[in-house]
């Protein structure tokens, strides 16, 4: 009876988190697969990366149905946690960035993909937000990056959905994502201004806050098909966010190694995404110089992130109570 139970519990604390390593990995392919264009790097990178991406996806969505079926009990009491409701989305993410993986070789699985992502993204999105709204259970120290997941991750959708579905729809959810990026934002700064600073466990979400401008550049220009001054309000916003960050980059080296650690990921790969965009469309050459520069980083982080989880999950520490 014990060998059985060890796994029982093991699955009771996966983690939802481990979702945004798909978004990571989802992203770092999209990078090569631009750098692919631009630069006839080998496509077969950006391919196996496509594979391996879906496969995670696939995997962690096992896991996470067990844990569903299993113990709903637990995934109830991660969804009324402050945090861990946060990343919930990610699985509504990744799904979408696996439909933009997969929108030329498989146009029909990719639609079906990024609608099944939007419907369910919109539907964590109403939950958190009337979660936050009639709460009983949150205060200031709750706020953190990690809450743009659920409400701003909206602006990601048009990247996908213009080719997929009517722009109004890809409006619609890039409107959600633009306007509440700035009320959070406000919040989120707030907390971290006049407050204690995140505990160490949550200080790589600081990275989310690259995300936002980063994507909603990309999204932004998927939806206009041109560099115009807003645009370049976004793309510059998020250029600062990551120079303030790099200018911080030894108290980020000096953590140990946390599932959140894959916060670091998908921020840089869509500020990599960003500038592979800004490159192309201006020509100039500075844009291309930082597109590579960032390239190169971001693989080195997601095979850094990559080696510590295995690692992590090798000697047993992932599926572990907080």
């Amino acid at each position: 009876m014990n060998h059985s139970a060890k796994p029982t519990s093991t699955l009771a604390h996966f983690p939802v988190a481990l979702f945004s390593s798909v978004m990571g990995l989802a992203a770092l392919t999209v990078a090569w697969f631009k750098a692919h264009q631009i630069g006839a790097m080998p496509v077969e990178i950006g391919m196996t990366l496509r594979w391996a991406t879906s496969g995670l996806y696939l995997f962690l969505l096992l896991l996470f149905g067990a844990k569903l079926l299993r113990h709903p009990a637990q995934v109830r009491a991660d969804l009324e946690h402050p945090v861990k409701l946060n990343f919930f989305p990610a699985t509504s993410i990744g799904l979408m960035m696996l439909a933009l993986l997969w929108s030329e070789p498989a146009p029909s699985l990719a639609r079906w993909m990024w609608g099944v992502g939007a419907a369910v993204q919109l539907g964590f999105t109403l939950y958190t937000m009337s979660s936050w709204i009639h709460h009983t259970r949150y205060d200031i120290k709750h706020a953190n990056p990690a809450w743009f997941i659920p409400v701003v991750g909206n602006i990601l959708v048009p990247i996908a959905g213009v080719r997929l579905a009517p722009a109004d729809l890809s409006w619609f959810f890039f409107s959600i994502g633009l306007v509440f990026w700035l009320v959070l934002m406000t919040i989120v700064l707030y907390r971290l201004f006049f407050h204690e600073p995140l505990p160490a466990r949550l200080t790589p979400m600081l990275f989310i806050l690259i995300a936002p401008p980063a994507v909603g550049f990309l999204s932004y220009v998927a939806l206009v098909d041109q560099i115009d001054a807003f645009a370049r309000i976004l793309y510059f916003c998020a250029l600062f966010l990551t120079l303030l960050l790099a200018s911080n980059a030894m108290r980020f080296f000096r953590l140990p190694f946390f599932i959140s650690g894959w916060a670091y990921s998908f921020p840089i790969a869509a500020m990599t995404l960003a500038t592979f965009e800004m490159a192309l469309r201006t020509g100039a050459d500075f844009y291309g110089l930082l597109s590579w520069i960032l390239l190169a980083v971001l693989s080195i982080v997601v095979t850094l992130l990559s080696f510590k989880t295995l690692q992590a999950a090798a000697r047993g520490q992932i599926c572990v109570p907080d």
